[in-house]
């Protein structure tokens, strides 16, 4: 008896290990950009909409790349999302006091996509916390669009252009 429950354990551990190792064999990721303009004289302490372009998807190539098809993905999460001011050069975060991004398509609904609140960077790059949801419909998709909610606490008088590079990470079935 001792014996056989010594080998169940054993073969449920290796199945579990068998499993993860799996997974990371079949998960990659996949990153997408876009950009967005913050246009100066918006109300201090009030969230507004910022105009942001719709994000064409490559992930049928990707998928391709990664030696699957959008069948066979299982589970898409967003892994990183980062904020760069890219103009003007010297711009820091400092002016912001939130940034929430929302992800949809024409087929699904708007869900949130990453935030961050009380900013008090004094770089020109933050990392948004990720929110967990799934977005296998989104990725799997030609193209989605980001809506960008922005808070700011301090007034300023350029336009400010900031790149948002989004790492998703992708888990697919082997079969």
């Amino acid at each position: 008896m001792k014996t056989k429950t010594i080998a169940i354990t054993a073969l449920i551990f290796l199945l579990t290990i068998s499993c993860n190792e799996v997974d990371k064999l079949l998960t990659f990721k996949i990153s997408n950009e876009t950009s967005f303009k913050i246009s100066p004289g918006a109300s201090l302490n009030t969230p507004f909409e910022v105009p942001t372009p719709d994000v064409t998807t490559n992930s049928t190539a990707e998928f391709k790349n990664n030696n699957t098809n959008a069948d066979l993905v299982k589970d898409v999460k967003l892994d990183e999302l980062k904020l760069t001011i890219t103009n003007p050069a010297d711009k820091t975060f400092s002016f912001v006091k939130s940034v929430h991004l929302y992800i949809s398509t024409n087929a699904t609904d708007e869900i949130e996509l990453a935030y961050q609140d009380n900013i008090s960077s004094t770089s020109n790059t933050i990392n948004l916390t990720c929110t967990d949801q799934k977005l296998d419909k989104y990725i799997k998709s030609s193209s989605y669009k980001i809506r960008t909610s922005v808070t700011i606490n301090q007034t300023f008088s350029q336009e400010v252009t900031v790149n948002a590079r989004m790492t998703f990470k992708v888990t697919a079935d082997p079969f």
